[in-house]
């Protein structure tokens, strides 16, 4: 097996649900570390990989805002099952939002983390690339 073929199981351990039946804060959990993830890989394929300016471009992604624009971006491209997951995530309660966050953006970021995180458990990766590259598309145009 070649290393890049290893690098596929990479730490994988599949949740002891179906993710149709996980709790969306759950999801969310996995989502949030799956999102900042891809995104810190995009930013590290460009070329200016100063950390600070890293930081600073990963912010405008994964902040409980930048998180908001992304699914305002996704959501004319989400099918059925998606949309559902992205209300299940919205109306969680998922605790209190951090002090620079307001709460309906902090619940619009819940809810995208789920989807992610459900996507991610599913394995549709296609799924979420094709998502990921909405929001990069976006991004790159401001």
């Amino acid at each position: 097996m070649s290393e890049h073929n290893d690098l596929n199981m990479l730490l994988f351990h599949p949740p002891s649900k179906k993710p149709q039946l996980m709790n969306p804060v759950v999801l969310a959990y996995i989502g949030d570390a799956v999102f900042e993830l891809l995104v810190r890989q995009y930013l590290i394929s460009l070329p200016n990989q100063k950390s600070h300016h890293l930081h600073r471009e990963a912010t405008k992604f994964v902040s409980a805002k930048g998180q908001k624009r992304t699914l305002d971006l996704w959501q004319p491209h989400l099918t059925e099952e998606e949309a559902d997951i992205v209300r299940r995530g919205r109306n969680s309660k998922s605790g209190t939002p951090p002090k620079n966050a307001d709460l309906a953006d902090y619940r619009l970021a819940t809810a995208l983390e789920s989807l992610v995180g459900y996507l991610y458990y599913e394995g549709r990766i296609t799924r979420l690339n094709e998502l990921l590259a909405i929001a990069l598309g976006e991004q790159e145009k401001q």
